[in-house]
């Protein structure tokens, strides 16, 4: 693994750390960051509700209001058009709840990974419309949605899309009434970076401002609560009005008071604490994401919604369960696809992957591609099949937008869609080995052999003895941590390996290195692979993060390793 250690301008740190009040090493990492002024640190470091941005900057929100609050005073049926991952189905609980509360006539509909896939339907519209539904509200998704809008159209039912997906190439947008989406062409709203979850919850907001004048910040920031789940689950950048959202959603989480989110707190092990991004990413969001995945999300929006304790206990613990059945079936497809890059060499040497199998659950293909992509550094495609069409799902690298890639090769898809990271597909199994071919023939002309090569980025090197309760208290201001702000990663050389390295669960590693007069212990999780074999007494060079460890009342401090490599 190759170690990038950017460099700075040494007299522009040495300037905002005086006059931000911060420490050298705090102003560096804030520098790297982008935050180059005092008054950036200020906002940085103490984020207000307050600089929250106007919603009504955003393209088509003043249409978008007016047609609700008409609609309110109309007692017209609403219809809320959600998504299945923790994004969507956060975004319809804030937009259910906000409008319920202003005295809407509003349900949601919630589609089926498995029957449905990705996207709206043209039934559904059809079906809603005979059912008296005269607006249909997309979340998290609809900004490509054409056709399904027109023939909402047609029926006389009046469409408002709020999305963050990328409009198609072109600009070209559906013929909807209103369409919230800080990307599209001409919106000069500031935070172009919002989850599916933060555009609704813009749309609550003016909606409240509109209807509810003098609402309290205690009744935004319970919001927020929600927000920041999705936020963080989508893996948007942690930055601008997003880290305010994270930072108040996050201390909201403190004390839930909500039925159902305290029931999901507990079964994550998070109740009593204040949870950090990294707790919603590995600990709350894949027991969300889990009933979407294995069999229907509506699970999420009746946890969030129920007032019965006994209601939101049985369905958190239901989550439980097929997070771990998620967790078995996840495994089985990655040894298969581990086993197909063991049997064929050339695999080794190509600039992308496609793996399809038959009967590969669609619900865990797109978490197999990102473990794929973690062991492997290469933009990778993995294919569900059954009947003779593929349910595809896609995880890239940086530097590799995997939506572009798609977009070049879009005559081979039923349907396709994502970002720079993240995309899925339907294709017909006949035509997988042309996609393998045309997408290894973009990525060769758009990646060079650095870009295969994995990277940590270290934002300072120090010494073993730097690491105090002190520097960790520092480290802490920056939280939430994320895309667009990761945890600061340090780097030691020549540190001595003090204890013989132990395996944990046939997978990770655990060694204790000693420094300038310190010794940590020192983990690297899923290490199989990814390290060299070390040994007692070894010189060793890391580059971690670090992190506050609590057992048995002791609290001490451990470095979560990155990488390791034997010292020169």
């Amino acid at each position: 693994m190759r170690w990038i250690i950017p460099t700075v301008n040494s007299e522009a740190v040495e300037l905002l750390a005086r006059e931000g009040n911060i420490s050298p090493l705090l102003a560096r990492l804030l520098y790297l960051r982008g935050v180059e002024t005092p008054d950036a640190v200020e906002q940085f470091l103490n984020p207000k509700l307050s600089c929250l941005h106007d919603p009504l900057q955003m393209t088509g929100m003043k249409a978008a209001v007016e047609r609700l609050e008409q609609a309110i005073a109309r007692r017209e049926k609403v219809l809320i058009y959600g998504d299945y991952d923790v994004d969507g189905t956060m975004a319809v609980v804030v937009l259910l709840t906000a409008l319920k509360s202003l005295g809407a006539q509003v349900d949601a509909y919630i589609p089926h990974r498995l029957t449905d896939g990705y996207g709206m339907r043209v039934p559904v519209i059809e079906q809603a419309a005979a059912d008296g539904v005269r607006i249909i509200l997309s979340v998290d998704t609809g900004i490509r949605e054409h056709e399904v809008i027109s023939r909402a159209r047609e029926l006389g039912v009046d469409t408002i899309v709020t999305d963050h997906h990328v409009p198609e190439q072109g600009g070209q947008l559906p013929p909807a009434l209103a369409i919230l989406n800080p990307k599209q062409a001409g919106c000069v709203y500031p935070e172009k970076n919002l989850s599916g979850v933060g555009v609704a919850f813009k749309l609550a907001q003016a909606l409240f401002a509109e209807l509810r004048p003098g609402l309290s910040e205690k009744t935004i920031q319970s919001y927020l609560k929600i927000v920041a789940i999705g936020t963080i689950a989508d893996v948007v950048p942690l930055a601008g009005e997003n880290r305010i959202i994270a930072r108040f959603g996050l201390e909201g989480l403190t004390q839930p008071s909500h039925p159902g989110l305290k029931a999901l707190m507990d079964v994550a092990g998070l109740n009593g604490k204040t949870p950090s991004a990294g707790d919603v990413a590995f600990r709350i969001a894949p027991r969300m994401n889990a009933a979407g995945r294995m069999e229907n999300a509506r699970d999420v929006i009746d946890l969030f919604t129920t007032s019965d304790e006994s209601v939101a206990r049985a369905l958190s613990e239901r989550l439980n369960r097929l997070n771990q059945e998620r967790q078995r079936t996840e495994e089985q497809i990655l040894d298969e696809v581990v086993a197909m890059m063991e049997r064929n060499p050339k695999h080794a040497g190509r600039y992308s992957l496609v793996f399809a199998g038959e009967n590969w659950h669609r619900g865990v293909i797109g978490i197999v591609a990102q473990r794929a992509v973690e062991k492997y550094h290469r933009p990778t495609l993995v294919i569900g099949i059954e009947d003779g069409v593929g349910q595809g799902s896609g995880r890239s690298i940086s530097g590799f937008h995997l939506l572009d890639a798609l977009t070049q090769v879009s005559d081979l898809f039923e349907r396709f869609g994502g970002h720079a990271q993240a995309a899925g597909f339907t294709i017909p199994a006949e035509r997988i080995g042309d996609l393998a071919s045309r997408l290894e023939a973009y990525a060769r002309a758009t990646l060079s052999p650095n870009n295969l090569k994995p990277t940590v980025r270290v934002d300072a090197e120090i010494n073993l003895n730097n690491i105090t309760m002190a520097l960790y208290a520092g480290l802490t201001q920056l939280e939430p941590f994320g895309i667009g702000n990761p945890a600061p990663v340090f780097a030691c050389r020549g540190l001595q390996i003090v204890d013989a390295p132990r395996i944990l669960k046939e997978k990770h590693l655990k060694i204790r290195v000693s420094g300038g007069g310190q010794s940590l212990d020192a983990l690297m999780w899923r290490a199989m692979g990814r390290c060299p074999a070390l040994q007692w007494g070894q010189r060793v060079d890391a580059a971690f993060t670090v992190e506050k460890n609590t057992y048995r009342d002791r609290t001490t401090l451990q470095l979560i390793l990155k990488d390791v490599q034997v010292s020169a």
